[in-house]
């Protein structure tokens, strides 16, 4: 018997505030479908040429107020990136907070704006410790 990945679905509140981070992530669109009778949509977004491992953003039209408000328990999606300080450089300037800043030139967390955790993962060796990101506190909790 073999198990093939398919992708992580993340529930979200504000469909246009969600797709913005994404795309500050560096992830692009792949799939969408909006289901007219359920009134939800779909939107499949993964990094350029891994269409493979996307995420799904479900997205109800009519609100999830029936639904846990806080998404934590979720765990977290993380990514490889070439070059963390670059990366979190470019969240910042975008508005997105760095709740675990990368001080150790290895690993950062921040938050889309749904609560769910994103990890940062330096590709390769970790790069070496440097300001501003060295002197950084932790914003909340990873």
């Amino acid at each position: 018997m073999t198990l093939r990945y398919l992708h992580t679905m993340v529930r979200v509140k504000d469909l246009e505030a969600s797709m913005k981070f994404y795309q500050l992530l560096g992830l692009k669109e792949t799939r969408r479908t909006d289901h007219e009778g359920g009134r939800f949509s779909l939107v499949f977004l993964a990094p350029e040429g891994q269409e493979e491992c996307p995420i799904e953003l479900t997205y109800n039209w009519d609100g999830d107020d029936g639904l846990p408000s806080d998404s934590r328990h979720f765990g977290h999606l993380a990514y490889e990136v070439d070059n963390i300080y670059e990366m979190c450089q470019h969240l910042q300037d975008n508005g997105v907070v760095i709740n675990r800043p990368p001080r150790d030139g290895h690993m950062a967390f921040v938050r889309s704006p749904d609560n769910i955790s994103i990890e940062l993962l330096q590709k390769g060796a970790a790069l070496a410790p440097a300001e501003p990101w060295l002197s950084m506190e932790n914003t909340g909790h990873w």
